[in-house]
């Protein structure tokens, strides 16, 4: 295994990591959703906290969990020529966006949050409805985290396309299989 299909191995655990816990927030907002459509329509009974937990989760499971969809190749795509491609092609396509695209739009934005989320720490930000969450500043805190991990992913599939241009055969899993085929 030589570096850079360790660096892709370690990265791509790490997205899994987050990925797994991004699926488990997306259960407990489908609760908190559930219990607050409950509350409200047979107890009459809506919490404003319960409603801002639900916008925090969604925001907790987009920002967690891109790295790990960007990983398995499961984002958004007009792939209506893509598809058809041979694999060598499809490397240069995604080694070209994610270089001149993913990689400037995501570290502009990683930059951008660390103000707005130093500023929501140093004032230990609420929320500003009465009834509403506490420690807003934390949810905040993900911004620059999901951001950090799409742009190692990214990482990682440049070195994975790198590697396929190199002729190496690369599986959907990201490893170099043992019989290697023809590109």
């Amino acid at each position: 295994m030589n570096g850079l299909h360790k660096f892709e191995y370690a990265v791509n655990r790490l997205s899994g990591a987050f990925g797994w816990i991004a699926g488990w927030l997306c259960i407990l907002m489908i609760a908190v959703v559930f219990f607050d459509v409950i509350a409200r329509y047979l107890f009459e009974s809506g919490s404003i906290a319960m409603q801002e937990l639900e916008w925090h989760l969604f925001a907790a499971v987009f920002l967690l969990g891109a790295a790990y969809t960007m990983r398995e190749d499961a984002h958004v795509r007009v792939d209506v020529f893509y598809a058809k491609l041979p694999v060598r092609k499809k490397a240069v396509i995604d080694l070209f966006g994610t270089v001149f695209f993913v990689i400037p739009m995501y570290t502009l934005i990683l930059y951008s949050s660390y103000d707005f989320v130093a500023y929501a720490y140093e004032f230990q930000e609420v929320s500003n409805d009465p009834g509403g969450l506490p420690y807003r500043f934390l949810f905040k805190a993900l911004l620059p985290l999901g951001y950090f991990l799409v742009l190692i992913q990214s990482l990682a599939i440049i070195s994975r396309n790198i590697r396929i241009l190199m002729g190496d055969v690369v599986t959907d899993a990201g490893h170099t299989p043992k019989h290697q085929e023809k590109l």
